[in-house]
C-alpha cells in the first residue's frame, strides 16, 4: 500500500492531473493515502481547460499551497512517491535548486533528501538552456523527469485516453499494478 504526493501546478495539461486522479481512485486497493496540494494557477487552470471544478469532488486529501504542518512536509511520514501533474518549468526550477517555498517544493525536497521516488510530468515546449539544465539538476539529484509526451501505438480515441498513454507510464514508475496497453501484446 502506497502513500502518494500529488502536486498539481499551472501549467497547462489539467487533463493529466484529471487522468492521475481518477487513475489513482480505481487503484485504491493499492493506495494506502494520497495527499494533495494544487497551486491557485492549476485551479484556474484546471476550470479554463476542462470547464469545471472537479478537483473538488475527489475523496483525497487536499492541503493549502503553504501548509508546511502537511505530513508529507517532513520525511517522517515516509511517503514514498510524489508525482507533480502537470509540472510547470517555474515549479520545476524552484525544485532544482532546492527553494521550499510552498508545499510543493518543500515535499519534493524531501522526498529527494529521503532517496525516494520523485516523477515530474513536465509540460513545456520548446525548452531552453535553463530548463534542461534544471531537468538534469533533477535527474542527477534522483528525481525522474517525464515529460507529456503521449504515445498513439494504443490507437487512443479520446483527450483521457491519450493522457492516459502518459499518466500509465507514470504509474509503472511509481511501481503500481495497473491494466494497461503493453507494447507486443
Amino acid at each position: 500500500m502506497s502513500k502518494i504526493i500529488v502536486a498539481i501546478t499551472g501549467a497547462s495539461g489539467s487533463i493529466y492531473a484529471k487522468v492521475l486522479l481518477d487513475k489513482l481512485t480505481l487503484l485504491k486497493d493499492q493506495v494506502k493515502e494520497v495527499g494533495v496540494v494544487m497551486s491557485d494557477n492549476a485551479k484556474d487552470v484546471w476550470k479554463f481547460e476542462l470547464g469545471d471544478e472537479s478537483y473538488n469532488d475527489y475523496s483525497f486529501k487536499f492541503y493549502q499551497k503553504n501548509d508546511f504542518m502537511a505530513p508529507f512536509a517532513s520525511g517522517s511520514a515516509k511517503f514514498e512517491t510524489m508525482i507533480v501533474a502537470p509540472c510547470s518549468m517555474g515549479t520545476l526550477a524552484r525544485i532544482a535548486q532546492g527553494t521550499s517555498s510552498d508545499l510543493t517544493t518543500r515535499a519534493a525536497d524531501v522526498i529527494l533528501k529521503e532517496r525516494r521516488k520523485l516523477i515530474l510530468i513536465t509540460r513545456e515546449t520548446p525548452l531552453s538552456l535553463i530548463h534542461i539544465n534544471n531537468m538534469q539538476a533533477v535527474t542527477q539529484a534522483g528525481g525522474i523527469v517525464c515529460p507529456a509526451s503521449p504515445s498513439f501505438y494504443s490507437r487512443p480515441a479520446t483527450f483521457e485516453d491519450l493522457a492516459a498513454t502518459v499518466i500509465d507510464r507514470v504509474l509503472d514508475m511509481a511501481g503500481f499494478d495497473l491494466q494497461t496497453y503493453r507494447w507486443g501484446k
